[in-house]
């Protein structure tokens, strides 16, 4: 991405370097994969969250003598930009739709942090908080994506903060809370497919973003979007689910398949249009 002279947000939180020094790996049950990316963006995004058996994909160690390197201070600068773009975009695409956008924090931590949804370490992944209305990301996540995952890029990493940012679009429209709403009242598998649907719908917000981001900018240069492709297929459900386990589990899919995540950041990315976002009237087996 070409983010020469762009502007940063000012809606950054930096704690890092203020972690309590965790250490202790984290378990996965049943929703390894939800919770093992942290992509569990709820109004309590750590609900997921338990022991199991499964240990992680991605685990994150930082300590209380954490020394912010220089690769760190040039991610933070980026994470700045991409959260600034976010805002141009979606005021943009609100005002569009007779709505006024209100950005979210972005909380820049280390090992640990205290939300408005509760505490979380850096092994619960890049989460969004809907009562405090703030994204969380230990940028060590980044290195941890290309290490374990394979997943690397500028692009990779901002279709990271985007999505976040989707959830936090979700908030805005009435969504999330709506969908929280019949999760709480659904059986598990219900609950499960809920999610998916409204975790594909970020991942479509996203690929918005980028379109636009694109269209304002002229930011985007060769590789980028196969760059955030890629990433899509490497955090889906059935990938790290036989990666961590030899086999998945579709029943307990919480985010949706390698397959469905491309689809949806693709259709954003190509399009552009907020209206084809529609991910739960379609047939589950349809997504």
């Amino acid at each position: 991405m070409k983010l020469d002279g762009r502007r940063s947000s000012s809606n950054v939180d930096d704690r890092r370097g203020q972690g309590g020094g965790i250490r202790k790996g984290m378990g996965i049950g049943g929703l390894i994969v939800a919770a093992l990316l942290g992509w569990i963006l709820t109004g309590n995004p750590f609900q997921f969250v338990s022991g199991g058996d499964i240990g992680n994909l991605i685990t994150t160690q930082t300590d209380s003598g954490h020394t912010l390197t220089a690769e760190e201070e040039q991610l933070a600068e980026f994470s700045g930009k991409i959260l600034a773009s976010t805002e141009d975009v979606w005021t943009a695409v609100f005002r569009k739709m007779g709505k006024k956008y209100t950005p979210p924090r972005m909380v820049l931590f280390t090992g640990s942090v205290q939300t408005g949804c509760g505490g979380a370490t850096s092994q619960v992944g890049p989460f969004y908080c809907s009562a405090d209305q703030a994204l969380y990301i230990d940028l060590s996540f980044f290195s941890s994506m290309k290490r374990q995952l394979g997943a690397d890029g500028d692009f990779a990493y901002a279709y990271v903060i985007a999505h976040e940012v989707g959830h936090h679009v979700q908030n805005l429209l009435g969504t999330l809370s709506e969908v929280n709403a019949v999760r709480a009242r659904s059986s598990e598998a219900v609950a499960n497919e809920y999610s998916v649907r409204l975790e594909l719908q970020a991942d479509f917000y996203a690929g918005i973003w980028g379109y636009h981001e694109s269209e304002m900018f002229g930011s985007l240069e060769k590789g980028d979007l196969e760059e955030a492709l890629h990433c899509a297929t490497k955090i889906g459900d059935d990938w790290l689910q036989k990666q961590a386990r030899g086999y998945s589990v579709p029943e307990s899919f919480t985010h949706g398949t390698s397959a469905q995540r491309e689809k949806w950041l693709k259709k954003g990315l190509t399009t552009g249009d907020l209206s084809l976002g529609d991910t739960f009237s379609p047939a589950y087996s349809r997504l």
